[in-house]
């Protein structure tokens, strides 16, 4: 479990993203990322969360950042995610949970009283320096994507 902060650097990361691409951090060097974890496609909370930051992308565009979503679910998966709800962002794969945990995002959950291992719901805000500017841990899907995209046009 990683105990990220903000000023740090934000650990590097190679990908395999929705229609077959390989993401890595360095590709948007002098940018700011929205890296935003999630834990499955096609469930509501983060189907709300894609479309939520979807519908907002221009805005994160005309500010300079690029939103890229993260969860253990396969690129076929991703693919047909995006297709279902006209998802507009990228979004990567880490079946291998390395990102995942370099992150420290993959961690014990608890539903029901049952114990397993899943995403929790973190979102970082990486400069284009690729220090983490801000984390938002925990994150309660409405409004999330309007803060975040607050947070980088305050950059």
């Amino acid at each position: 479990m990683s105990d990220l902060e903000t000023g740090q650097p934000a650990p590097q990361f190679e990908l395999p993203r929705d229609g077959g691409d390989i993401l890595t951090l360095s590709d948007f060097a002098g940018k700011p990322v929205v890296l935003y974890f999630y834990p499955k496609d096609d469930t509501s909370g983060c189907t709300a969360e894609a479309i939520d930051f979807t519908q907002l992308k221009p805005q994160f565009e005309k500010a300079g950042a690029t939103v890229i979503g993260v969860s253990p679910d396969s690129t076929k998966k991703h693919d047909k995610f995006k297709a279902k709800h006209n998802i507009g962002i990228a979004l990567a794969a880490d079946e291998e949970l390395k990102t995942l945990q370099a992150y420290g995002v993959w961690a014990e959950k608890s539903m029901y009283g049952r114990k397993y291992m899943g995403v929790e719901r973190t979102t970082f805000l990486i400069g284009g320096d690729g220090k983490i500017v801000r984390i938002w841990r925990k994150v309660k899907v409405p409004g999330h994507a309007q803060e975040v995209l607050e947070a980088v046009q305050a950059l």
